[in-house]
């Protein structure tokens, strides 16, 4: 794919197909708090974890509640990349660190949809060639942008900046600009913990170029940088509590968070079916199934093992982990490989069918967000 495919002129549909659905999204959101009494404001920056974040911009860490359980919840938590950003904008522009945030938010939202549609375009141009690849990239970043939990797209949270630092790593390793490719990773790295996944499909495109016959620094460069951001915080915050290497996992741990398999998700759902909610049950089943189904497109699609290696551990780690499981959905934002399958089904499809279902998608969608923001909300 040609750099001169990375203008903006040719990425500009998909940057306007984003940011129409966000605009419908943040609009029924703020119809829907008009008619509750609510603010959109104070649901997009400041509650949940925004308020995590923009205490940390405003103070650093060390803040911490203990809960009546005695389990510590602490700051420590929270990777520094968000709140170092929102502190960049809000000290020339007076905003407070949560409407910094949704600035942030903003632009790491368009920088996403502009990665996912190049990584979706290189792909369908190497990989499936019955597919336009341009088309299928609009329609990749639709999809992305309307899916059900879009809403956190737009709120001051970490997922948008996450995904844009992901997204053109994966790019730049697909590419072979090891340096880039490295150095996006290790911001990836001090974004979310899943920073983890950017890392090894850096890794992965390296070992492959390496057995291809490829050898520079670049290379080498791009290989030492990836996993730099996720292990300077975590061995940060070991030094910080006294737990060496594993501080990290304790500082989760103190939040209920912890890798098990998907044991303990497993026993959440048969809660639920024991319990009566027999629909909620199901309904978390069939949606474990369509993550996996979707995954086993990506791999019948012959998508590049690097975005196979990432989406992957992006899925394992979102499904796997031993707590907050209203929250799988919003973890596994990130995967937008899982869109590409989709994404080359409408690019194939007759305009008006393929608008047809993202628009009701985008609708659906915004209409879930202002309920969702308006109830229990993302914990």
């Amino acid at each position: 794919m040609p750099v001169k495919d990375l203008a903006f002129r040719r990425a500009a549909p998909a940057l306007a197909v984003f940011a129409a659905v966000r605009l419908l999204g943040v609009g029924v959101l703020a119809l829907w708090c008009a008619a509750a009494g609510t603010s959109p404001h104070t649901l997009l920056s400041a509650r949940w974890d925004s308020l995590w974040y923009a205490r940390i911009a405003a103070e650093g860490y060390g803040y911490e509640v203990v809960l009546p359980n005695g389990a510590v919840h602490s700051n420590l938590a929270f990777f520094p990349l968000l709140p170092w950003l929102e502190r960049l904008v809000a000290a020339p522009t007076g905003l407070s660190y949560g409407s910094a945030g949704l600035v942030v938010s903003a632009v790491a939202g368009l920088a996403a949809a502009w990665g996912i549609f190049a990584v979706a375009a290189l792909v369908c141009a190497e990989r499936i060639p019955q597919a336009d690849p341009r088309r299928a990239g609009v329609f990749a970043v639709a999809a992305w942008a309307a899916l059900p939990v879009g809403i956190v797209q737009s709120m001051a949270y970490s997922e948008s900046l996450f995904t844009a630092l992901a997204a053109w790593s994966l790019y730049a390793a697909l590419r072979g600009r090891w340096p880039a490719a490295g150095l996006l990773a290790a911001a990836a790295g001090l974004t979310r913990p899943v920073g983890a996944a950017v890392a090894a499909a850096v890794w992965v495109a390296a070992a492959l170029a390496w057995r291809r016959g490829e050898r520079s620094w670049r290379m080498a460069v791009g290989v030492a940088l990836a996993p730099a951001g996720a292990a300077a915080y975590a061995l940060w915050v070991g030094a910080r509590t006294g737990g060496g290497p594993t501080g990290y996992l304790d500082v989760q741990g103190g939040w209920g968070n912890g890798f098990d398999g998907g044991w303990a998700f497993a026993r959440f759902i048969g809660a639920k079916l024991a319990s009566g909610s027999v629909a909620a049950g199901l309904g978390l089943i069939a949606g474990v199934a369509l993550v996996l189904w979707l995954y086993a497109l990506c791999v019948r699609q012959r998508q590049p093992a690097p975005l196979l290696v990432y989406c992957g551990i992006v899925v394992a780690l979102a499904l796997c982990a031993s707590g907050y499981f209203g929250s799988k959905p919003r973890l596994l934002l990130p995967a937008f490989p899982l869109l590409l399958p989709a994404a080359v089904a409408l690019a194939r499809a007759r305009t008006g069918r393929a608008v047809a279902v993202l628009g009701a998608g985008a609708l659906a969608s915004a209409v879930y967000g202002a309920f969702w923001l308006n109830g229990s909300g993302p914990p």
